[in-house]
């Protein structure tokens, strides 16, 4: 896009330069993220299958279904592409796969890709780096972005050109062994093609790769505002899953923290309830002048003794334990037509009488003495009646 095309000149206006090249860029990651879409919207299904040259072994592998990646084939992908000299597996780089499987699909080949090599950990590394020079210090290899990989019924060079064509990342060229490097790294090749081969390569000179010289080709900024953000936008969408295009936008930008779940309707509030641990003594000072709960105090005393809460049923759960609430209890209100008077001194009348322990009722018709089997009833011994003042 030229300035002529706006009727002034471009290159006076350094904001709207920097706002022509932020509009590219956007509308190239737009074309990108549309583009990773096709996949998901066609329910693109693909399988690979492989040969490792070392292990011996084979695999077809369904890695995509319906646009997205499936996270069990990835896992026995991530298996038959371990270091298989120590027997160490890693993540790989599910773009990784989308790369291969683009270039398998271009050079139209129909025998299994051989392996090579794909993981390698930090030890098998270091042991090829000190027998050969041209092993990396910092080799995609150890990251699960790259596999070296041979077509057997293409040509080397042409596997090699295709591979640099797509320019999803780094290609290297290993004509003596006949396998050539993939990864998905930054966009760059060795051996660099000559300056003729990559005019062929690219006639549009639209590309990242170099010559020898160094000296990029006629549209080389071109390719960058484009390529850049369309290869950003398969990392993220390979972060994603294969997912939608919210999930890359996400992956890209970053991750929103989760909504808060609606309050749910709370309910009255109520007084809390402090349930602590308290001497005998203590509690004397806390309990109020309250009736009697509703349980045995034999079956209160060991929890008040051991200073653990005791456990009451549903229904005797509010009087049981208000003997244990640290903060000053609400008064009972008076019991209507209680005499005092009467009440202590029916304690000493010998015409009162108290039941043994250990009767067992009959649940007859009548409460006679007749209804119950054991020493039953028998009156208190005569006591001499206190002399109340009251």
């Amino acid at each position: 896009m030229s300035s002529a095309s706006f009727g002034c000149d471009v290159s006076r206006f350094p904001f709207l330069r920097l706002a022509l090249c932020t509009t590219t860029s956007a509308i190239t990651f737009l074309a990108a993220t549309v583009g990773t879409q096709d996949a998901i919207a066609n329910g693109d299904t693909r399988s690979l299958t492989f040969f490792h040259t070392h292990t011996r072994e084979s695999a077809t592998v369904t890695y995509r279904r319906n646009g997205r990646y499936d996270e069990r084939a990835l896992e026995q992908l991530n298996w038959f592409l371990r270091d298989w000299r120590v027997g160490e597996p890693t993540k790989m780089d599910p773009r990784l796969f989308d790369i291969i499987w683009e270039v398998y699909q271009e050079a139209g080949s129909q025998e299994p890709i051989n392996i090579i090599s794909a993981y390698r950990s930090p030890q098998t590394n270091g042991m090829l780096r000190r027998r050969s020079s041209g092993v990396s210090e910092h080799s995609q290899h150890m990251l699960g972005k790259a596999m070296d990989i041979r077509l057997p019924d293409v040509d080397t060079g042409r596997l090699r050109a295709i591979a640099m064509s797509m320019q999803y990342g780094g290609v290297g060229y290993y004509s003596s062994s006949q396998f050539v490097h993939v990864d998905t790294g930054n966009v760059r090749a060795w051996p660099r093609m000559s300056q003729d081969q990559l005019v062929r390569l690219f006639p549009d000179g639209k590309t990242l790769h170099l010559p020898p010289s160094g000296k990029p080709l006629a549209r080389y900024e071109e390719a960058k505002a484009e390529i850049l953000p369309r290869n950003a936008a398969l990392a993220a969408q390979a972060s994603a899953g294969g997912g939608s295009l919210g999930g890359i936008m996400t992956a890209l930008f970053g991750r929103k923290a989760p909504p808060q779940p609606a309050p749910s309707e709370q309910p009255a509030e109520t007084a809390p309830i402090q349930v602590a641990s308290a001497s005998p003594e203590s509690l004397e000072k806390v309990l109020p002048p309250a009736p009697l709960p509703p349980q045995r105090p034999k079956d209160l005393l060991p929890g008040i003794a051991s200073g653990e809460p005791v456990q009451v049923g549903p229904a005797s759960t509010e009087v049981a334990v208000a003997g244990f609430v640290a903060t000053p209890a609400v008064p009972a209100e008076p019991i209507l037509g209680f005499d005092e008077t009467a009440a202590v001194r029916a304690i000493f009348d010998p015409r009162m009488t108290a039941a043994a322990v250990g009767f067992t009722p009959g649940f007859s018709s009548g409460l006679d003495s007749a209804s119950f089997s054991g020493p039953a009833v028998k009156p208190l011994p005569l006591v001499r009646q206190a002399q109340l003042d009251l």
